[in-house]
């Protein structure tokens, strides 16, 4: 069971998520980001995460993570006031990563990828940038950014800084909500049982397979769904998948 995202290259890629270390750090995203910024030839990379749902009025953009190191409350500002609404638009139709250029001299982006992203032909800010969307269903969607004066990526960089920054907001989505999980973990039996019900097996075929009665398989179901928060069964196994209980 897993995500499909639609990238830039047009064709569904199935993200599977694997199971988040146990204790991650801002600074472990942060050297993540870091590293994707200087293959890019950027200078500076900001996380921005969708914030309220209903709506699109009720939604904005918010600075999650970023690397500036002076005029942070400057620099969110004039990106989301010059790209907010453009990008929350974006969101809502495409995967292409957004590209434009900055005012002044010597700014310019090459993407080597025009056909999968799409360039912003107004020059409202000071530096180049190229924004990579995520969208992950109610929670997690935003956008991975670089800037800097001249960023240079080929159509194969592109895709797979693309996919980079989703796996980064998956695990940082995971993170989140590690955070709000109920403090009583789900036992082995609890993990095993979602994880073949998410794999397509049926109560019974899951009682087979472990040597216990359907009954109890469905006690096991039934209590990590209450531990987790859930409504139903398919959204323990999804949130179970996000936790990284299971894959």
């Amino acid at each position: 069971m897993g995500i499909q995202l639609s990238g830039a290259t047009n064709l569904e890629t199935e993200i599977r998520l694997a199971r988040p270390p146990k204790a991650v750090r801002a600074s472990d995203f942060v050297s993540r980001l870091q590293v994707m910024q200087t293959i890019l030839g950027a200078e500076h990379f900001a996380v921005l995460r969708v914030a309220g749902h209903g709506l699109p009025s009720a939604r904005k953009l918010t600075l999650s993570l970023h690397n500036w190191a002076s005029n942070v409350e400057g620099n969110a500002r004039i990106l989301i006031e010059a790209y907010g609404a453009t990008m929350l638009a974006h969101l809502e139709a495409s995967m292409l990563p957004l590209v434009w250029e900055g005012a002044g001299d010597n700014q310019l982006v090459e993407t080597g990828a025009e056909p999968f992203t799409k360039r912003l032909a107004a020059r409202l800010l000071p530096w180049s940038g190229l924004a990579f969307p995520v969208r992950l269903g109610t929670h997690g969607n935003g956008y991975v950014v670089f800037t800097g004066a001249f960023i240079s990526a080929s159509s194969d960089l592109v895709v797979d800084m693309h996919m980079k920054s989703c796996q980064v907001l998956i695990d940082m989505l995971a993170v989140d909500e590690k955070k709000l999980a109920p403090s009583e973990a789900l036992s082995e039996r609890e993990i095993a049982c979602l994880q073949m019900a998410g794999d397509g097996c049926i109560s019974e075929a899951i009682a087979e397979k472990m040597g216990l009665s359907v009954h109890t398989v469905n006690a096991y179901l039934g209590t990590a769904t209450t531990k987790l928060d859930a409504v139903n069964r398919i959204q323990a196994i999804a949130k179970a998948i996000r936790l990284g209980y299971i894959t």
